[in-house]
């Protein structure tokens, strides 16, 4: 005979509930050690009452926390707002070293501390603010165990409204218990983070001084300089109605270049070109299949393109609901912020959104590697003849306008050579820098769970 054993009660005291989920108050034991005391964040974190009223003829610095430990940064890339256009007047003011949070984004991990830069910026109800009692705990350990993976978990418990409008408790987060530490414990656990997390920066430094490097050389060997035609200096221009397409936007001066190489237009090169679509959602059946289908989100990182985070099916392509590239087209980005980014198909078959313009170029006339390059590190020359609209636009025609230096195939090979061995010291970086972010984090998880 087989003894059942259900559980049909759970017994919590009153005092320990924050929030009256079942689900919360049966979770609540986040696994942390038992080396350390345990203390409630609310006992050493106090919601900040600095609140003002918003002046519609003052001007106001804003802020955002990104996800995922992101950091706290300003918002509208840094441009302070009219108060005028604020809508919610009541805000509170937030000051240096304080503790932020973002109501909806604590199940993404969106907590941080306010840097130096946005001391005296506004922020709505939903991002608490809190002082720190930093007697107690130093704010960026606070940081690191409310971004950790089982944290974010307990956030994501106890956060309840529309699915993509969830809040969170703040009285659970408050009443949540952490291990704390002395002082002097967080400084040792926290040495070896950042040791991690410095060599880290460091690389990404090397990195982006490498993008620098790859773009100053393909400039210096070419000789690109910008050009700037006598009529473009003056402080009025004639032009043709009919010259403009019918579009307003088109009274703009193109990107002149000159290079002591030759100049053509990239058109000339391209055998084949084309745009893409997506399939109509109503039909599942043209989705999650074997074929790669690129957003712009799927390019920028990587010189071939590997991976894309949608599929569709043969089926799509049977139908012709979608457009195909083959391995060694290029995937232009025409349309969109991130307007001139591109990348090489490395699969037989791919496919794109209409976001993406691919087209194939003639090899026997130039080394398609070398037009990668050239498009990618001057994106200033690719999209300066984009429309001047809301959305940035560089279709079929205008990528065709291109102006592309063509120097010797030798030279372009010497290019392609030289700026691969950058490219893959970068891509090496870029895996270090992954192995020692991970580093970080599983040491400081290793020393606060058990």
């Amino acid at each position: 005979m087989v003894n059942m054993i259900y559980k049909y009660l759970h017994l919590v005291n009153y005092k320990d509930i924050p929030n009256w989920s079942v689900q919360y108050a049966d979770d609540e034991d986040l696994g942390f050690t038992k080396k350390y005391p345990m203390a409630r964040i609310g006992s050493f974190l106090v919601k900040s009452k600095d609140t003002i009223e918003v002046q519609d003829d003052v001007e106001y610095k804003q802020v955002t926390i990104k996800i995922n430990n992101g950091g706290v940064v300003p918002r509208n890339n840094g441009e302070t707002i009219l108060g005028s256009k604020i809508g919610t007047k009541r805000q509170h003011v937030v000051h240096a070293g304080q503790f932020i949070m973002s109501k909806i984004d604590a199940r993404n991990g969106a907590y941080g501390i306010v840097p130096a830069e946005l001391e005296g910026a506004i922020v709505t109800n939903d991002f608490p603010v809190f002082d720190v009692d930093t007697e107690k705990i130093i704010p960026q350990f606070l940081v690191l165990v409310s971004t950790t993976e089982r944290f974010i978990d307990f956030a994501r418990k106890c956060s309840s409204g529309t699915t993509n409008r969830k809040r969170i408790d703040i009285d659970a987060f408050l009443n949540q218990q952490i291990p704390l530490p002395s002082i002097e414990e967080q400084k040792l656990i926290l040495d070896d983070y950042n040791t991690h997390m410095e060599s880290a920066i460091r690389k990404e430094y090397k990195i982006k001084s490498l993008a620098v490097d790859s773009q100053q050389l393909i400039c210096n060997i070419l000789g690109i300089k910008q050009k700037v035609s006598q009529e473009s200096k003056s402080l009025l221009q004639f032009i043709h109605l009919t010259d403009t397409g019918s579009r307003w936007d088109a009274l703009v001066d193109t990107y002149a270049i000159e290079s002591k190489y030759r100049i053509e237009n990239l058109g000339k090169f391209i055998m084949h070109i084309s745009t893409g679509t997506t399939p109509p959602t109503s039909h599942p059946e043209y989705f999650d299949g074997d074929v790669k289908f690129f957003t712009p989100a799927d390019l920028g990182n990587n010189k071939y393109l590997e991976h894309s985070s949608r599929t569709i099916t043969d089926i799509a392509i049977d139908d012709k609901k979608a457009r195909v590239y083959h391995k060694g087209d290029i995937l232009f980005v025409g349309i969109g912020s991130t307007v001139g980014k591109v990348g090489i198909v490395k699969d037989e078959m791919v496919s794109s959104n209409q976001q993406i313009t691919g087209f194939t170029i003639d090899s026997s006339k130039i080394n398609p590697e070398y037009v990668y390059y050239y498009l990618l590190y001057n994106r200033d020359i690719t999209t300066a003849d984009q429309s001047k609209t809301t959305l940035p636009i560089v279709n079929q025609d205008k990528i065709c306008k291109i102006p592309i230096v063509v120097p010797p195939i030798k030279v372009q090979d010497e290019i392609v050579s030289s700026l691969d061995k950058m490219y893959l010291e970068a891509k090496r970086d870029e895996k270090e820098i992954t192995v020692l972010e991970r580093k970080a984090i599983s040491l400081f998880e290793h020393k606060i769970f058990d």
